[in-house]
C-alpha cells in the first residue's frame, strides 16, 4: 500500500521538494499551504512523478483549518502514515523594528503551526499506535543569529515542545514516533517574499544548500524516526558544536558578522510579503517553486548528510581507515626497528 503523507508548507521550498521525493515513491501526498497557485502546481508535479496528490488550502496557525486538512487526508487516502510540519513565516529586522502584530503572526505560523499539525496527526495516530511526525527544524533553533529573533525563538520553541512530547511517547511505550530534521541555510523562495526591513536583500548565511538536500534529510528522518534528531549539512553540525563549546565567543563573532552575512548587494524585495497573506494567491498570484534566487551559489549535495543517511557505510569507512592507519604505523615501526 502507498504511504499517506501530509506536508504543510508544501507549495514552495523544502516542503515542495519533499513532496516530489514522496511522489517518486508513488505515495499519496496531501499538500497543505495557504496559496492555491503554488499548491496546484505542486499537485501537477506529484502526479507527473507517480504520486497521487490532494490539495488542501489551510492556514496552519488556525487549528480548525489544520484539523480539517487531516480529516480530508484520511477521507481521501485513509490513515496518515507520515505528517511533516514544514510551514513557516518570519520577519528579517532588528527586534525593535518588528511590530507586536508581526511577532504574533510569525510565531503563530512557525511555532503554533507545528503544534497544531502535531495535534492533528497524534489525534489519529495514537489510537492506531502507529505513525511518524517529522518537524523541519533549523540550526537556528540551536544557535540564534541577529535579525531573526522571531524565527529563532519559534525554532527553539519547536525543539523544546518536541523533546517534551517525545518523552511522553516513550513513557507510554507508543509506536508513534516524532523526530526533528535540523536544517542548514537553504535556497528557498522565502528570501524574496519575506517581510524585511533590512537595507539590502536578505539571504541565507552561506554556505547555502538546495532544497533537494533538505528534502532528502526529511524523508530519511521519516524512514528512521527513532532518532531524536538529524543534522542536515556539515554547517548545521558545526554550528551546534560551536555553540556548545564556545557560545560566548560565537555571540561576539555573530555580532560582528551576522548583519552583513545575511544580506546581499541586491536591493531589498519590492513585492508583497507572505506574512499575513500568501503571495501565490489571487489573480496576480504566481508559483514560486522549490528554489529561491541563489541557485548559482547553492550546493546540490551534502557529504555529511549523505554519510548520515548511511551510518553502516560510514562506520565501515572509519574502520577501514583506522585499520589502514594502524597497518601503516606498524610498517613504519618495523622498518625503524630493522634499521
Amino acid at each position: 500500500m502507498p504511504q499517506t503523507v501530509v506536508i504543510t508548507g508544501a507549495s514552495a521550498g523544502i516542503g515542495r521538494a519533499t513532496a516530489r521525493l514522496y511522489a517518486r515513491r508513488g505515495a499519496d501526498v496531501v499538500l497543505v499551504a495557504r496559496g492555491r497557485t503554488g499548491l496546484d502546481n505542486a499537485a501537477k508535479e506529484v502526479e507527473s512523478l507517480g504520486g497521487r496528490p490532494l490539495v488542501h488550502v489551510a492556514d496552519v496557525a488556525d487549528p480548525a483549518q489544520v484539523e480539517a486538512a487531516a480529516e480530508a487526508a484520511e477521507r481521501e487516502f485513509g490513515p496518515i502514515d507520515v505528517w511533516i510540519n514544514c510551514a513557516f513565516s518570519t520577519v528579517f529586522a532588528p527586534f525593535e523594528e518588528i511590530t507586536p502584530e508581526e511577532y504574533r503572526r510569525a510565531t503563530e505560523v512557525t511555532y503554533l503551526g507545528f503544534v497544531n499539525g502535531t495535534r492533528a496527526a497524534l489525534t489519529r495516530m495514537l489510537p492506531r499506535d502507529r505513525g511518524t511526525i517529522v518537524q523541519v527544524g533549523s540550526a537556528l533553533g540551536e544557535r540564534s543569529v541577529p535579525l531573526q529573533s522571531v524565527y529563532c525563538g519559534a525554532k527553539h520553541a519547536i525543539n523544546g515542545f518536541t523533546s517534551s512530547l517525545r518523552t511522553e511517547l516513550l513513557h507510554r511505550g507508543s509506536n508513534v514516533h516524532v523526530t526533528v530534521a535540523q536544517m542548514p541555510a537553504v535556497n528557498t523562495p522565502q528570501f524574496s517574499w519575506v517581510t524585511t526591513r533590512l537595507p539590502k536583500h536578505p539571504q541565507p548565511v552561506p554556505p547555502i544548500y538546495q532544497p533537494e538536500v533538505a528534502a532528502r534529510g526529511v524523508v530519511h528522518a521519516a524512514d528512521h524516526p527513532r532518532r531524536k534528531q538529524y543534522y542536515i549539512g556539515a554547517t548545521t553540525l558545526a554550528t551546534v558544536w560551536a555553540n556548545r563549546l564556545a557560545p560566548a565567543l560565537l555571540d561576539r563573532y555573530l555580532a560582528r558578522t551576522g548583519f552583513d552575512s545575511q544580506q546581499t548587494d541586491l536591493r531589498p524585495p519590492t513585492g508583497e510579503s507572505n506574512l499575513f497573506e500568501p503571495v501565490d494567491e489571487g489573480p496576480r498570484g504566481s508559483d514560486h517553486g522549490a528554489h529561491g534566487i541563489f541557485d548559482a551559489s547553492s550546493h546540490s549535495r551534502s557529504f555529511q548528510a549523505a554519510l548520515a543517511r548511511h551510518p553502516a557505510a560510514l562506520a565501515a569507512g572509519l574502520a577501514l581507515g583506522g585499520a589502514a592507519a594502524t597497518a601503516a604505523a606498524l610498517t613504519r615501526r618495523g622498518r625503524t626497528g630493522a634499521a
